[in-house]
């Protein structure tokens, strides 16, 4: 057995060409009992290992249950069981966590931790590197490694290219480094494949000696598979932006650097057999695992009372507020149920976090929802992290809670989109950035950018490459890059180099290209965040990340609070507080009046332009077949047309049940209670769980691991594994064979593109507050949408279009009317008009607009009075006027354009200003014409995106009457 101890992964990004799980595979079938995954300054790839070897265990032991139920006689060996060679099939690897750190005054070097404290110390050391460089850099000296040494064992890299102090000064390194990491120093040996190994070697073996160090035996792969030496090269001309032709000695000299057994690298060592004995030695003396990580969540301990007893106080706070006039027994069931299995599994922690988050944006007036499967929970209701009631679907807190599944809970909070940041601060304020830190997000390459980048290095053209992008489909697929298509761009399917192109982007498809920052999953410690996982600064200023992403930090059992962002919050909080000012109306999302008519009437007719959610023409579509009449419909209406439904098959028996046109009919009475209320079509993700426990005999967690395995998009899990279960269940409980196999059918038919139904009715709400709005407050609405842009289907022009149909009076831009944002002003009949602000004006920046506003008195009176008042540049005042911003003064475009051109920048004297030599500078005026109706329409749309004189169409009706095509 033997264990290989630095491992270049593709997460040393550009420069490794295979993934962390093809190293653990190939080690599998290797018969290897460890490998270290050793990327340069980072731990980003090795939890990707770390599933795997999960992976390999389970089917090992499922393999082992297999033979041992039928030895060689039975029925054919399931698929997904491992079929590598007999000798090896058995055979589990262990990963063991390393990290190859560069440093700018010593050599290359790989450290493995061999404890929890050797991780701990690990992490430090690359936070500390990657804190002081910007993102995707680290920098690291030798002083850094030696102020963290416990529980490290180090193997030095000599004459690593990475380091150009000279040939023989990791000598002096070790020297320097022997004194704090005595007994724990190892010279790292490994093969070139370039003819001069032995010689090397040798070398290298009396130096260890003299310096008293034991040597170690690696191939220091950058490879699972030779095969992969082309796409080694073109990551490295990727990385160094030149062409594979030029690469010259940056390239590969063969395919040798690759994952070797034993057997295979005792050849290139018959000098020194002990170093595979030592290093397999060393191996074993590793025990650090991930699995030993102990991730703590912050206490949340508060004036003595513990979490469970804040949290069930908060809970019941909650109940009596949500439900004024006393819950149901079925509620404060599920509310006790919810309690006792999040104090069994010990989540009350995290429930309070994401509660005071919530509470610290109300406190602020900062618009905010939790969302997805916590809106399946009672508790998270009652703590107002939610504002939808959980009674209005169907549960299953297992979606979100579940002790078998022994996963942590997901919580997604949408915060307005202009305020988010303050809640993100709030957050690294309160716990420190020391504990607290953004997940990443792993960037890959699909298709697009694999074409273009890959492209490059092979040497194509920039038009090549754009042709052959443009007839992409898809993410991660070449397909539609067939030789008929690329004869059509003018190309020969049959060129040799664009072949090994086209091959070389099959491959590299899913290659990681480097992190990014996510959304906004935050991850809180009770102790130190370094010390679990390496911190790195974001690209945006004030934001450290750290370097696993969410599937990473699931597998470990990590909690992450989503702090989300949502355009719509803003607008429906804007829209609250103008109906606060205006009409003295003070309204939030759980008090808007609900089920009102108008509202629904509206929605049927489709009218539903800058409503969130039913906006886009396949909604708008749907609406008036629909007819949503009550909250539960608009559930509905959000999650159905997705394309999970429409792939199912569902949306057109639905609508033929809904309109009496289909009978509603249900096998059972027990799935009748599970697809009522969406007239026996399953719909939502619950519901596929719903029946496979109600109709299947599934547990719950049987039940979500089904709808994991339906994550196609993903492709985890193995629906055939489900399949002959959950016919089996059905036909057991009494169900007729074909319409087992139509619900499953059915249910694999959306997967993971299905609405969770908690999901829906979170979105449903703003549906139907925006709506709402909307409804019986068109000016304010579109003031709101206005002033969040930029979010939505429509832009501003096809706002105020639509604000006009119904019936708002829109005033233009202002000099002396407007502010930066769009604002309501009385009308001549009592009512209100919508007055456009600044920010419509493209170009303009609001702190010019709020200095100009700043500075108008009683307002201005001429073109050059704005230059002098209010110290603007000429450039912006030439913006005002191209937005016709000075009408109101009687000056029209042109003139207060040509007065704008006449300004000089800088400062001025008020009491020489048009005199010199005490004789007044007078220049005559100008006669410009007049612009016509069309040049004002598109001079406005030039300016502002949009205009108030006249539709661009109009200009054309003449053209397009019947009457002129007679002509014509």
């Amino acid at each position: 057995m033997f264990s290989e101890l630095s491992i270049t992964s593709n997460f040393t990004f550009l420069t490794g060409a295979s993934h962390p799980e093809e190293y653990m595979d190939r080690a599998a079938v290797l018969g290897m009992e460890g490998i270290a995954i050793a990327d340069d300054n980072s731990v980003a790839g090795i939890v990707r290992a770390h599933t795997q070897a999960r992976v390999i265990r389970r089917k090992v032991q499922e393999r082992l249950d297999w033979d041992s139920a039928y030895g060689l006689i039975g029925p054919p060996r399931p698929a997904h069981l491992p079929a590598a060679p007999l000798a090896f099939i058995y055979n589990t690897p262990r990963l063991i966590p390393a990290a190859r750190l560069l440093f700018t005054d010593g050599p290359a070097v790989t450290v493995l931790p061999q404890t929890r404290t050797g991780w701990r110390n690990l992490c430090r050391i690359i936070s500390k590197g990657r804190l002081a460089a910007k993102k995707g850099s680290c920098i690291l000296t030798l002083s850094d490694l030696e102020a963290f040494p416990e529980d490290l064992q180090l193997l030095i890299w000599p004459h690593a290219h990475h380091w150009h102090t000279g040939a023989g000064d990791w000598v002096e390194a070790v020297h320097r480094l022997t004194r704090r990491f005595a007994g724990k120093i190892h010279l790292l040996l490994r093969p070139h494949y370039d003819g001069q190994d032995m010689e090397r070697m040798q070398r290298l073996n009396d130096q260890a000696a003299k310096l008293c160090i034991p040597t170690i035996a690696s191939a220091a792969p950058i490879m699972h598979n030779g095969n992969r030496r082309k796409l080694a090269d073109v990551l490295t001309a990727v990385r160094t932006g030149t062409r594979v032709d030029n690469l010259g000695r940056a390239a590969l000299l063969n395919a040798e650097n690759r994952l070797r057994s034993a057997t295979e690298l005792a050849k290139h060592f018959p000098h020194d057999p002990q170093a595979l004995v030592r290093t397999q030695a060393l191996a074993r003396t590793l025990t650090f695992s991930l699995d030993a990580l102990r991730y703590e969540y912050p206490s949340e301990v508060t004036q003595a009372e513990t979490p469970a007893d804040r949290l069930r106080r908060l809970a019941y706070e909650g109940l009596n507020w949500r439900y004024p006039s006393g819950a149901s027994d079925k509620v404060k069931g599920l509310l006790e149920h919810e309690l006792t299995l999040i104090s069994k599994l010990k989540y009350e922690p995290y429930f309070l976090t994401v509660r005071d988050i919530v509470a610290f944006a109300r406190s602020r007036d900062i618009l905010c929802q939790g969302r997805g499967s916590a809106a399946n929970s009672v508790v998270c209701y009652c703590l107002g992290i939610t504002s939808v009631s959980p009674e209005i679907g169907t549960m299953v807190f297992e979606r979100f809670v579940s002790e078998a599944r022994d996963e942590p809970p997901d919580i997604d909070v949408d915060f307005e989109h202009e305020r988010r940041e303050e809640v993100i601060q709030h957050i690294y304020n309160r716990y420190g950035r020391h504990r607290a830190g953004l997940c990443a997000t792993v960037i890959h390459y699909r298709g697009k950018r694999a074409i273009r980048e890959v492209g490059r290095a092979m040497g194509l053209s920039e038009d090549t490459i754009s042709a052959m992008s443009s007839q992409l489909w898809g993410f991660f697929s070449t397909k539609g890059i067939e030789a008929e298509r690329m004869a059509e761009i003018g190309l020969d399917a049959n060129d040799r180099r664009l072949k090994q192109m086209l091959e070389l982007v099959e491959e590299v498809q899913g290659f990681p290209r480097h992190l990014s920052q996510h959304v906004g999953g935050f991850i809180v410690t009770e102790g130190r965040l370094d010390e679990l996982v390496p911190v790195e600064n974001a690209t945006m200023e004030d934001r450290t990340v750290i370097c696993w992403d969410k599937d990473d930090i699931d597998t470990l059992g990590i909690l992450k609070v989503d702090v989300l962002s949502l355009g719509m919050l803003t607008c429906i909080r804007k829209a609250f507080d103008l109906m606060n000012m205006h009409h003295r109306l003070s309204y939030t999302l759980a008090t808007l009046p609900p089920e009102d008519p108008q509202t629904y009437d509206m929605l049927c007719r489709a009218d539903s332009v800058g409503v969130f959610q039913v906006e886009s023409r396949a909604q708008m579509n749907f609406l008036p077949r629909m007819k949503p009449r009550c909250f539960y419909d608009l559930v509905i209406e959000v999650a159905i047309i997705r394309p999970g439904p429409i792939q199912g098959d569902m949306v057109h028996p639905f609508i033929r049940r809904r309109n009496g046109e289909e009978q509603i009919s249900f096998p059972s009475d027990a799935l009748g209670d599970v697809l009522g209320k969406t007239l026996g079509v399953p719909l939502f993700q619950e519901q596929a769980m719903q029946i496979a426990i109600v109709g299947a005999g599934f547990t719950p967690d049987q039940a979500d691991r089904l709808r994991r395995s339906l994550a196609t998009f993903k492709k985890h899990g193995n629906v055939s594994e489900f399949r002959t279960l959950f016919l089996r269940g059905m036909l057991k409980n009494g169900y007729e064979a074909d319409f087992a196999e139509r619900c499953f059918s059915q249910i694999e038919g959306f997967g993971s593109y299905g609405f969770p139904e908690s999901h829906a009715a979170s979105f449903a709400l703003l549906v139907y507050a925006s709506a709402w709005i909307k409804c019986h407050h068109p000016g304010i609405f579109a003031c709101a949408l206005l002033n969040s842009q930029p979010m939505g289907f429509y832009a501003p022009a096809q706002i105020v279009r639509d604000a006009r149909e119904h019936g708002v009076q829109v005033r233009p831009v202002c000099i002396n009317a407007s502010f930066w944002d769009n604002v309501m002003e009385p009308d001549e009949a009592g009512g209100l008009a919508l007055r456009l602000g600044f920010r419509q004006i493209k170009g303009l920046s609001e702190e010019d607009a709020s200095w100009m506003t700043a500075a108008r008195g009683n307002g201005y009176t001429t073109v050059r009075d704005v230059w002098r008042k209010a110290g603007l540049h000429p450039l912006m005042i030439a913006k005002l006027a191209e937005a016709d911003a000075f009408a109101s003064l009687d000056i029209k475009r042109r003139e207060a354009l040509w007065e704008a051109k006449a300004l000089a920048p800088g400062p001025t004297l008020p009491l020489f200003d048009g005199d010199i030599d005490g004789e007044a500078i007078f220049e005559p005026s100008a006669h410009l014409p007049d612009m016509t109706l069309g040049e004002d329409v598109v001079e406005d749309y030039v300016a502002m995106r949009l205009t108030l004189k006249a539709h661009p169409v109009a200009l054309l009706r003449h053209i397009l009457t019947p009457e002129s095509h007679k002509n014509h």
